[in-house]
């Protein structure tokens, strides 16, 4: 079967990495973006790492071996990033933000700028970026589909006009785990940003050869098991440490709710 030509793919040449790549990680959690890179053998150094959640900066740095310290976003500026010399490495920046106030399991209160949501904090990106003397060359960003959704699309088009403006090249879709060779039916939107007028295209479907047992154990050590005794004496221990009530409590603005 033909792949169908646009008329980007003649007037527009495809983007390459050719030079080392430092990796900038906004709203990092635990480096997934950067595990992908390390799969895929690329020239990578953990460059920049920002993450709120200090439970989410000590499983990045027990992955990567690394040694970030729990940073909020909002107190990053362009000049943290780090950007030099340019044309001797490729700088990807990942900004996977809080998909809290987007997800259908959330209260869906949006990403509007200004309006305070954990999500709204793409906008410190747009902060971010403008204080960039020079901008990455590479930007990707993952979030739930809901990102472009009928209540969303106006903020996510102001964002993509805003890539646009300072010189952004920008490509979307929405991507199913379970057509890249994952047991998983994960539908998530990606968005590639490409410093320049390049062209690009999402990777093809590739049929799925896996199931959900082909990750499974035949034989798993007993100890790995939770009894009902155990599960009561873990209930009771929380309760009387207060471990369940704090989980429970509504966390304040200030207080963590991102994952930044």
């Amino acid at each position: 079967m033909y792949e169908q030509i646009n008329i980007f793919d003649v007037t527009m040449e495809k983007f390459k990495i050719d030079k080392p790549i430092r990796l900038i990680e906004l709203f990092a959690g635990i480096g997934s973006q950067a595990m992908a890179l390390h799969d895929m053998g690329a020239d990578f150094e953990h460059y920049r790492v920002v993450e709120f959640d200090k439970y989410a900066i000590a499983s990045y740095n027990a992955i990567h071996g690394t040694d970030f310290k729990k940073t909020d976003i909002r107190d990053v500026g362009g000049a943290d990033l780090g950007i030099v010399d340019a044309d001797r490495y490729c700088y990807i920046m990942t900004y996977s933000f809080p998909c809290q106030d987007l997800s259908v399991a959330g209260k869906r209160r949006g990403m509007t700028k200004g309006s305070g949501t954990r999500s709204g904090l793409l906008w410190e990106v747009e902060r971010i970026l403008r204080e960039c003397t020079q901008l990455p060359q590479v930007l990707l960003m993952e979030n739930v589909p809901q990102v472009h959704s009928k209540e969303n699309m106006p903020d996510f088009q102001k964002w993509i006009d805003f890539l646009g403006g300072i010189g952004y090249s920008n490509y979307w879709q929405d991507l199913n785990a379970k057509d890249y060779g994952v047991a998983q039916n994960r539908d998530r939107c990606f968005m590639v940003s490409l410093l320049g007028e390049w062209n690009y295209k999402f990777p093809q479907a590739i049929p799925l050869q896996k199931r959900l047992e082909d990750y499974l154990q035949d034989e798993v050590d007993e100890k790995y098991y939770v009894t009902t005794e155990k599960a009561r004496n873990l209930l009771k221990a929380l309760n009387e440490s207060g471990g369940l009530q704090s989980d429970l409590e509504p966390r304040t603005a200030g207080g963590g709710e991102e994952s930044a």
